[in-house]
């Protein structure tokens, strides 16, 4: 219950020991805190607190709460809640049980592959740059023995912090993970290890992890082992949610995500320059939740000159990425200190990737859009539509540059998500097709 004590767990799994917390205190971890799934205790969705106002950021707090001043930060190897209220969608996976109709073996592996996404989703941004990953053990008729999501670099993997809170629960039990566990030791051993001393009898995987460190490695060294390795269950959902984790391991460059606010007829300020506020309360807070998101923000220099923008994170908790400007920055401006950048976009992404920044959010103008896009660097598109027109010709369109030059040259996409925002509508569109080109300039 809220307010006892923290719970350590210490497990002894072969020749390593690993120790993990439970927190079910809410200080010092945030507004939207919750405590982390323990064993035995039913999966549900805690409900989200209220918008907080990030200390030092310009502008008003939506809520029209304060702060105090305080700088709070998650505290170490434990779950950083910023998952906003949507629940996810149930998979349709039924092969786990081949030749079987739906069975309560079946539904305990889907609902606790649910659960892992949301531990990993919710993990992801204490984790990085490293993927955050859900793990959820349970038993032969599905009830959860022991939760785990990703810590801080450095701290347990989500496989090891669900054993240790299974325990010996563990022996004989399934253990569902989002993402393929490591076997290579980097800052910690290898979960597969861990995975093998404490009994697990079956492991189900959501995706395989493409790191050349892993990649098949992990369901090798389990299968060799005697257990069990079902893979492939929710991929698809899952793979969503490590995007910018799959993207990065298989192309060496971050995985880049363009931001738009636009009127009903397609343009993002009117004719005297004016853009200051097309969309809603709503969808502004939700731009700053992609900022938190993401690693690194990038916008063009006519940007930083005309609206001196800060390019923080405010009104949702989140740490404020690495800003880029693509040319030079006055000695003046808001965005200080950033990293200027004046070669082609494709170099800032091959460094960026090459100094392991996973995601990009690309916050310009008319004409930077424009380049990025004719050079096929954007992963996915965030585009708030707001219900208003402009009218006319005058005002700032969407994207610059060149026009196609006849429907059949037109660029298509894929609508992969829709939400409504206020009044505003925030459309999520991926290309219809790509290919994916690593950091040398080939193609995967």
């Amino acid at each position: 219950m809220l307010g006892a004590p923290d719970m350590q767990v210490t497990a002894t799994l072969g020749s390593a020991t690993y120790v993990a917390t439970t927190d079910n205190t809410t200080a010092g971890l945030g507004w939207n805190s919750r405590p982390v799934v323990t064993a035995h205790e039913p999966l549900r969705r805690q409900p989200q607190g209220p918008i907080r106002w990030n200390s030092g950021a310009d502008g008003h707090s939506p809520d029209g709460s304060s702060h105090d001043g305080a700088i709070r930060r998650p505290a170490p190897w434990r779950v950083h809640t910023t998952m906003p209220p949507t629940d996810l969608p149930r998979s349709t996976f039924t092969g786990l049980q081949p030749d079987a109709g739906p069975t309560d073996a079946n539904s305990g592996v889907l609902d606790a592959m649910g659960a892992a996404r949301m531990l990993g989703r919710d993990a992801r941004i204490l984790a990085r740059p490293n993927p955050g990953v859900g793990a959820v053990v349970i038993d032969e008729h599905g009830n959860v023995l022991g939760t785990g999501a990703t810590a801080q670099p450095g701290g347990p993997h989500a496989e090891v912090t669900a054993l240790a809170n299974a325990g010996q629960a563990a022996r004989g039990a399934t253990l569902v993970v989002t993402l393929e566990p490591c076997s290579h030791h980097g800052r910690t051993p290898p979960c597969t290890d861990a995975v093998i001393a404490a009994g697990i009898a079956r492991v189900v995987i959501a995706v395989t992890d493409p790191d050349p460190r892993v990649n098949g490695a992990g369901i090798h060294a389990l299968r060799s082992a005697g257990i069990e390795v079902v893979t492939g269950v929710d991929a698809a959902g899952v793979s969503d949610d490590l995007a910018a984790y799959l993207h990065h391991r298989r192309t060496g460059r971050p995985y880049v995500v363009a931001k738009m606010a636009t009127t009903l007829d397609g343009r993002t300020a009117a004719a005297d320059g004016t853009s200051q506020w097309i969309t809603g309360v709503e969808a502004r807070t939700d731009v700053h939740r992609l900022r938190a998101d993401a690693d690194v923000i990038v916008v063009g220099a006519g940007t930083v000159r005309a609206d001196d923008p800060e390019l923080t994170v405010r009104h949702v908790t989140g740490p404020d990425p690495l800003r880029v400007v693509m040319g030079s920055v006055p000695a003046d401006a808001r965005v200080r200190p950033c990293r200027e950048w004046l070669n082609e976009p494709d170099e800032l992404l091959a460094v960026l990737g090459a100094e392991g920044h996973l995601s990009v959010l690309l916050e310009g103008g008319a004409t930077l859009l424009a380049a990025w896009h004719a050079a096929d660097l954007i992963d996915r598109w965030e585009i708030y539509i707001a219900p208003a027109l402009v009218g006319g010709d005058a005002g700032r369109p969407l994207l610059g540059g060149s026009s196609a030059a006849s429907i059949d040259d037109v660029w298509r996409g894929r609508i992969v998500h829709t939400e409504h925002l206020g009044d505003d509508v925030r459309l999520t569109v991926v290309p219809a097709t790509r290919i994916h080109r690593n950091s040398h300039g080939g193609q995967t």
